[in-house]
């Protein structure tokens, strides 16, 4: 693996002084070499730095040039072959299949992106052509398009240390949009990090880009995370990750002297709504699809459904009965860090604690002695109780649901009502099911970045017209998707050009319409040349 530990700031090398650690497999809880060396404010601030100079360089490339550097990365990270799905199952401990997968996943988008920039259209091009006589006022020429926003600051997620790391969405669709990233590696997976980072450091170089086009870091979020947040050449932060530590994010960049967007995705307990025909003629199949949901990844999806809604009967009683059966009987799985599962377990028991919450069912698995381990479990609570006790809309990210059992759809509705925003909701239900509860679908809407019907939450599907976002705190601006194209969105703005010169606007402006892509010419959708 050639592994040096080190960051790799706009192309070289960082230092090898100051403070130190090292991953740990979770698995067998030992330490991993090499060492890394956390990046220092200077190097911080020269990352920063080399990444404004990029800017000027970068956004103005033509589209076709971010678009082969994308795929470029993607050849790049194919070409480090098995040395990378080792390297990220000993630091994360999750399966070979699932890392092959999240590769093939991360590539994909990356491809993805470049065909999208290749093609032109999202940069949502608008132009009004002159009227020199209209009266009481001529109106001037006046054409707008999306540009990318500045330096990126993106952060690497836990859980995903593919595709939602060092160049996962958040970094693809940065540098699709024409921004420089700057990557603060996640600690529990640095050597997966650099095998990436190196990655596209040479891709790069072989595009031709200037060297502070990405840049990545180690250390620690609170440290060199916030200082890179607050230097003033950070236009925009991307971030996967806990409330606390989102939160956090969020409230530095709000409080620089020139406030910046910070795109959080942070808590989501994805409510599940189990509807009584749907219950009646499917339970057990409804069953073992939401224990696979919840457990799936030892349940630490964003998109875990960890509240499950359904009507008192004996249908319900059955469908609780079998989904119990299936967490008894469920291997212990491997959490991704000793600290993750410490905080799981902490807020498990803080709401097993409370008042009106009765255990169901618990793995019984034995524990492997050093591993970073936990069990699935199920609690239930009763509606009125979940409505007076807000607490129990705590995500405890790990592999427990609570089941919430309602008299009537009115109770059901207000639980949907009082929830925080989500990343997703979840309805099984039948035709009739369905034609009986607007009230429900309406109060899933205003809660929910995304309605799923007779589905899982569970898969979140890489492609144009997904969304992967919510309304706070399951994110911090409601508007936007962290996954799929329209994910570009977050790190552009408008730039409108009045009265230009045609050779000096930006192709996708030009009257003869050179690069084909579609424009909103004086009011109507077409490809043809002004």
């Amino acid at each position: 693996m050639n592994l040096q530990g080190t960051s790799l700031i706009a192309g070289v090398r960082g230092a090898t002084g100051g403070p130190r650690f090292r991953a740990a497999d979770p698995a067998t809880g030992k330490t991993l070499e090499p060492e890394f060396h956390e990046a220092s404010s200077a190097e911080a601030a020269h990352a920063m730095e080399s990444a404004a100079a990029a800017f000027a360089d970068y956004h103005n490339r033509p589209a076709g040039e971010r678009a082969a550097f994308l795929e470029r990365i993607a050849d790049g990270i194919e070409g480090l072959g098995d040395a990378l799905i080792e390297r990220a199952q000993l630091e994360t401990g999750l399966p070979v299949a699932r890392l092959s997968g999240e590769r093939g996943r991360t590539c994909g988008q990356l491809r993805q992106f470049a065909q999208a920039v290749r093609e032109g259209s999202w940069v949502d091009a608008r132009i009004d052509t002159a009227l020199p006589d209209r009266q009481p006022m001529a109106r001037p020429d006046i054409r707008r398009m999306l540009k990318g926003l500045g330096p990126v600051v993106v952060f690497g997620s836990s859980n995903f240390p593919l595709a939602f790391s060092t160049a996962g969405g958040d970094t693809a669709s940065a540098l699709a949009a024409g921004c420089p990233v700057i990557v603060k590696a996640h600690r529990a997976h640095p050597g997966t990090a650099e095998l990436v980072g190196g990655a596209i450091v040479r891709a790069a170089a072989d595009c031709g880009l200037p060297a502070g086009v990405f840049s990545l870091l180690h250390g620690s979020g609170a440290g060199i995370g916030v200082e890179l947040v607050r230097n003033p050449a950070a236009a925009a932060v991307g971030f996967t990750g806990s409330r606390a530590a989102g939160r956090a994010l969020f409230n530095a960049a709000a409080a620089r002297e020139r406030p910046i967007p910070v795109f959080a995705e942070m808590s989501s307990l994805n409510p599940v709504f189990l509807l009584p025909d749907a219950v009646e003629s499917r339970g057990e199949s409804i069953a073992q699809g939401l224990f696979a949901s919840f457990t799936l990844g030892v349940g630490q999806f964003c998109t875990k459904p960890g509240l499950i809604f359904a009507l008192r009967g004996a249908a319900t009683e059955r469908l609780v009965a079998a989904l119990s059966k299936l967490v008894e009987a469920a291997p212990a799985g491997t959490m991704l860090t000793a600290e993750i599962r410490k905080a799981f377990e902490a807020e498990r028991a803080h709401v097993m604690a409370i008042e009106g919450v009765s255990p169901m069912a618990q793995s019984v698995a034995v524990i492997t002695p050093g591993a970073t381990q936990a069990r699935p479990s199920l609690a239930m609570t009763q509606a009125q109780r979940f409505l007076a006790a807000p607490e129990l809309a705590t995500e405890a990210f790990g592999p427990f649901a609570l089941v919430i059992l309602a008299d009537n759809m009115d109770e059901m509705v207000a639980c949907t009502r009082a929830l925080d925003g989500q990343l997703t909701a979840t309805l099984h239900a039948t035709a009739a099911d369905l034609a009986h509860c607007p009230a429900l679908l309406q109060a899933a809407e205003c809660c929910a970045g995304r309605l799923v019907i007779n589905g899982f939450p569970t898969g979140v599907e890489v492609s144009p017209a997904m969304n992967h976002g919510g309304p706070y705190p399951a994110t911090t601006d409601v508007r936007f998707t962290s996954v799929g194209t329209a994910a570009m969105l977050r790190f552009a703005r408008p730039l409108c050009y009045q009265g230009y010169p045609d050779q000096l606007l930006p192709a996708e402006l030009r009257n003869a319409n050179p690069l084909g892509i579609q424009r909103l010419l004086n009011g109507k959708l077409t490809r043809d040349p002004v």
